[in-house]
């Protein structure tokens, strides 16, 4: 229970909440979470919700709320709507959107959108992990990916995004894993080492030849028919193929690139830092839960300074 706070961050996914009551040293004074995200909220209202949790911390009833994530959306409390790129990270503070009628000031910060024709693009809740992140990396050029149902490449230019690219890695996985015949091939599969061979041999692979990926996938199922790959090592095996084509896209269209910043945590962050190390590139790690954080913190501190 706290009674103190300097304002309460939430970071609201389509399918998770997660709160946390930040003291004026930054420190975390208490924390909630639940399965209670965008989907439930549009039904059991978005209010009701955030009210419940603040007062099982006994949040007093002057603590500003900063939000992050899906509530912003058009389909969640109120919709933040995008900057678009290129754009400064300090602009994300500047355009959080204030939710009206409600009895404290709650604000949900803004997406990102890039509008070009050919490459249009959009990102919610993962802008304020990179405006975290970018506290970790100095000047200069960087590349940053957030791995997730659907990933995140970003092109950093100083503290600029000079545009990013999204691969629905996360999403195709657990399509092809449950909907497809490679579903055979992984039935029952148990969980794999994110050094496995299988998993870095798949990523090798479809890096080198990206237009085969199709192929590639296929073969997951015909190595277990001809050569008895085993559950495991075949759900590697589409991991790696499907990570690999991520990389090689990611890549292809950021130039010259000796190492990538990745914002990440358990054991898919493990995987992507395996999958980026076995093709030779350094890797600077942001746990993903205190780069969100991060984020939510200086946006509420721009807002509401000490």
């Amino acid at each position: 229970m706290t009674t103190a706070g300097y304002y309460a961050a939430v970071d609201w996914g389509t399918s998770s909440f997660r709160l946390w009551i930040i003291g004026e040293d930054g420190a975390v004074l208490a924390e909630r979470r639940s399965a209670e995200g965008m989907t439930t909220a549009a039904k059991t209202g978005f209010h009701t919700i955030l009210d419940g949790h603040l007062a099982a911390v006994s949040a007093p009833a002057h603590l500003p709320i900063i939000i992050c994530g899906m509530a912003g959306a058009r389909q969640g409390w109120k919709e933040a709507g995008y900057i678009e790129t290129p754009a400064a990270l300090a602009e994300i503070a500047g355009r959080a959107t204030a939710i009206p009628d409600v009895d404290r000031d709650i604000r949900i910060l803004p997406g990102l959108a890039q509008r070009d024709r050919r490459h249009p693009d959009v990102m919610r809740g993962e802008e304020t992990q990179l405006l975290g992140a970018a506290a970790h990396l100095g000047a200069g050029s960087h590349l940053v990916c957030m791995p997730g149902t659907h990933s995140k490449w970003v092109r950093l230019a100083d503290d600029r995004v000079e545009g990013f690219s999204t691969f629905m890695t996360g999403e195709l996985f657990d399509t092809i894993a449950r909907h497809t015949i490679l579903s055979h091939a992984v039935a029952e599969a148990d969980t794999f080492a994110a050094g496995s061979a299988a998993f870095t041999d798949a990523v090798s692979r479809t890096r080198e030849n990206p237009a085969l990926a199709t192929n590639l996938l296929f073969s997951v199922r015909a190595g277990q028919l001809l050569h008895g790959t085993a559950a495991a090592d075949a759900r590697a095996q589409l991991s790696g193929t499907l990570i690999g084509l991520e990389i090689a896209g990611a890549l292809a269209g950021s130039g010259s690139v000796d190492g990538v910043c990745l914002v990440g945590s358990g054991g898919l962050g493990m995987l992507y830092r395996t999958a980026l190390e076995s093709q030779g590139l350094d890797v600077r790690a942001v746990d993903a839960d205190e780069a969100v954080r991060a984020g939510l913190s200086a946006a509420a501190r721009a807002i509401w300074p000490l």
